[in-house]
């Protein structure tokens, strides 16, 4: 018995060091599973697509031009990628898109090997301001804020999923 009760603490100082070495940001990485146009998020269930609407999934990147759209224009987005992509892709809502947030990220407010090419720009999710009903919420990759202030009529991106 006291050999067992020594061994506890040499197996807590391995653990320890393992984590630091490991590095806790690729413990937020190893929560997604690239499948090329999407990913999926195990954390949450979900299925990400990997670019952000106007940009295509081609051997490892997103290439093109990211589009800002309006939020009128994003049941016809969601139709297209439904029939294109199949699924029941739609907008996330705030707390699923907050969860890619990445605050130790530099530039851009997301890993960008999970979702290359992402805009340092502002996001819509499905959420209405419950203070301000004409305002929606959206996500800001750029500074990895919320903001409760954007018309429907004022273009922002998009990124779609799905639940898994």
């Amino acid at each position: 018995m006291s050999k067992l009760n020594s061994s506890f603490p040499k197996i807590y100082t391995i653990i320890i060091i393992l984590l630091f070495l490991f590095n806790f940001n690729n413990v937020w990485a190893t929560n997604f599973i690239s499948r090329g146009y999407y990913v999926i998020d195990l954390s949450q269930k979900l299925e990400w697509m990997t670019c952000t609407v106007g940009m295509k999934w081609d051997q490892n990147k997103c290439i093109g031009k990211p589009i800002k759209v309006k939020l009128d224009q994003i049941d016809s987005i969601i139709s297209q990628a439904n029939d294109q992509l199949e699924g029941n892709w739609r907008l996330p809502n705030r707390k699923e898109l907050e969860s890619l947030v990445c605050k130790d990220c530099k530039t851009v407010k997301i890993n960008l090997k999970i979702f290359p090419n992402t805009p340092a720009e502002s996001f819509w999710t499905s959420e209405k301001n419950p203070w301000q009903s004409q305002f929606m919420w959206t996500v800001n990759f750029f500074t990895g804020h919320t903001f409760g202030r954007f018309p429907g009529f004022i273009p922002n991106h998009v990124r779609l999923v799905r639940d898994r």
